[in-house]
């Protein structure tokens, strides 16, 4: 909606305000009143024109080999789509990195507590952390904690935040019963369940026993691939549990009923709140429990006794009670209907996402997966996929509506062409910017090349728009129209190109938190802008007159005006 309301506001400037400023404001002025930077400029332009023109002669003398370097840039701009590692978003570091620890699952609060502030003392040692906050839960276990590392801002940090997290693991994994795993908090983040790492790859199966099996064999396979790192799933190993088997005949013998067995275990170990203590400030709550020595182990019940209901007296629990110690799993995951086990990883150093979701599905050929379990990408990984799947046809769809827009415009089925050939050079240059780089073609690598597709058509429009029009109201011949055009448009082809290459020079060189999401954006604006301008000055000439050719051989071609009065009242003063 914003964009739309955009557009419609840009159109009404454009068409209105524009022609009374330039109409107000705009005077002639010959070129010696102009001091000396602009002729300086003036002069510089000068001479680049005519390089460009005889190069441009040359190429016009040799179109077969122009049109060759056409079809091949075609070719190698496919050839680079199909090789560059495909990503979803670009990684930025946003200064905060996201921790959960994680001990062995019968841990007790305050052994938890004390390992979770171990972890936090050698995250806080580190230089470039500013500070930690941490706390255990949100699970229904004591097992698992999170940790929030607020990292100094950038231009106070020796590092950035993957070289800190790589700089904290071996120092974390140094320390005995907790685990940390670590990753840094983006700012755009699709779906998914919480996961300990970045991307989750879900295993769903109705047979709880199937799902148990499978699941480690299947983590175990991923560890072995070198695009994935910190590889962990979400089921906990399974902690000791405590049965307590009543006997019901002797209990009832006794006057025990189920109700003061109940009440007792809850006083002891349920932290009852008994009382509150109020005083001029502040309030007590006094809750009741047996001390904390007691709650470490089974034996504790031992030692509890039980009011009977028909003689008043204290009877010891153990009388009536058994102690079945046995292991079970803590929770059990589910992903709509059906048990679930969900993988998570992080990228290894110099993968995209493309790269790990290409291992694992090549993964799952090579293992004969049961009927039925069913694996599949959740969250990112997933949104990844679903984009990977769609974007050339989104490329495609653009390319259409274009060619459409312009065949309406020129009212020909083969100009539309002339000026598509433009956009593979484009292509190619943003495309190889990204390798050079060393960067992934992510959702805003594509952005920028739509965003190119709209810019550099610029370039045939303008020349293409008088060859055609020479044509028809001077009569020059397609040869004469097209070089005339090419070197009568040069300048403004060349301004609009640098103001657009310019203006995408702050997002390539910026840094600063968020940088990393804006530089792809910029890098192929300015690598697409820089190899398209080189080209089509020579090819689109080249372009249209194999296109007219091929034009005139259908016998389509509308005949040319005869008049060729004047033939440089027209262009004279565009030069």
């Amino acid at each position: 909606m914003t964009v739309g309301v955009a557009v419609v506001m840009s159109a009404i400037v454009s068409l209105t305000v524009t022609p009374m400023m330039c109409a107000r404001f705009l005077r002639h002025r010959r070129a010696e009143e102009h001091g000396r930077l602009f002729q300086m400029f003036e002069r510089g332009f000068t001479a680049l024109l005519n390089h460009y023109e005889a190069g441009l002669d040359w190429v016009l003398r040799h179109q077969p080999l122009t049109l060759a370097a056409t079809l091949l840039t075609m070719v190698a701009t496919i050839a680079c789509y199909l090789v560059i590692p495909k990503g979803f978003f670009p990684p930025e570091d946003t200064g905060l990195i996201i921790s959960v620890a994680e001990a062995a699952p019968d841990i007790s609060f305050a052994a938890m507590a004390d390992r979770i502030q171990a972890a936090a003392r050698v995250v806080m040692a580190d230089p470039d952390v500013d500070n930690v906050y941490f706390w255990i839960g949100p699970n229904p276990t004591l097992s698992q904690g999170r940790m929030m590392v607020n990292l100094k801002p950038v231009g106070e940090r020796h590092t950035g935040a993957p070289a800190i997290i790589a700089r904290l693991k071996p120092k974390l994994a140094r320390l005995e019963g907790i685990a940390l795993f670590m990753q840094v908090r983006q700012d755009i983040q699709v779906g998914g369940r919480p996961s300990k790492t970045q991307y989750q790859y879900t295993l769903q199966d109705g047979d709880s026993d199937e799902l148990a099996h499978w699941a480690p064999v299947l983590q175990k396979r991923l560890e072995t691939l070198p695009q994935l790192r910190d590889v962990t799933a979400d089921v906990e190993a399974s902690a000791t549990r405590a049965t307590l088997r009543v006997d019901r005949d002797t209990a009832s013998r006794l006057g025990i009923t189920p109700q003061a067995i109940d009440d007792t275990l809850y006083d002891a170990f349920g932290q009852r709140q008994v009382a509150t203590i109020f005083t001029q400030l502040d309030q007590y709550h006094v809750v009741l429990e047996v001390e904390p020595r007691f709650q470490h182990d089974t034996s504790a019940f031992q030692h509890l006794y039980v009011r009977s209901a028909t003689g008043g007296q204290l009877i010891p629990m153990s009388l009536f009670t058994r102690v079945e110690p046995s292991v079970a799993p803590i929770t059990i995951n589910h992903a709509g209907l059906f048990p679930a086990v969900t993988l998570s990883f992080n990228l290894a150093p110099g993968y995209a996402l493309g790269d790990a979701v290409a291992a694992i599905q090549q993964m799952e050929r090579s293992i004969d997966l049961p009927a039925g379990l069913t694996v599949s990408f959740q969250g990112t990984a997933r949104a990844f996929q679903d984009s990977l799947r769609s974007q050339p046809y989104l490329i495609a769809a653009a390319i259409v509506a274009i060619y459409i827009i312009l065949g309406v415009l020129y009212e020909s089925y083969i100009h539309p062409l002339t000026i598509l050939s433009t956009l593979p050079s484009a292509g190619l240059g943003a495309l190889l910017a990204l390798i050079l780089f060393r960067l992934d073609l992510s959702i805003i690598g594509l952005i920028g090349i739509l965003l190119l597709i709209g810019i550099v058509k610029k370039n045939a429009i303008m020349m293409i728009d008088f060859a055609i029009e020479a044509e028809r109201d001077i009569g020059m011949t397609p040869e004469q129209s097209i070089q005339r055009a090419a070197l009568l448009r040069f300048r403004p082809i060349m301004m609009t190109t640098m103001a657009a290459l310019l203006g995408a020079l702050p997002l390539t060189l910026g840094v600063g938190a968020g940088a990393e999401l804006r530089q792809p954006l910029g890098i192929t604006i300015v690598g697409g802008l820089l190899l398209s301008q080189i080209l089509t000055l020579y090819t689109t000439p080249v372009i249209y007159l194999y296109l007219d050719r091929l034009h005139r051989r259908s016998g389509r071609r509308p005949t040319r005006a005869t008049s060729t009065s004047q033939p440089e009242a027209m262009v004279s003063g565009d030069r």
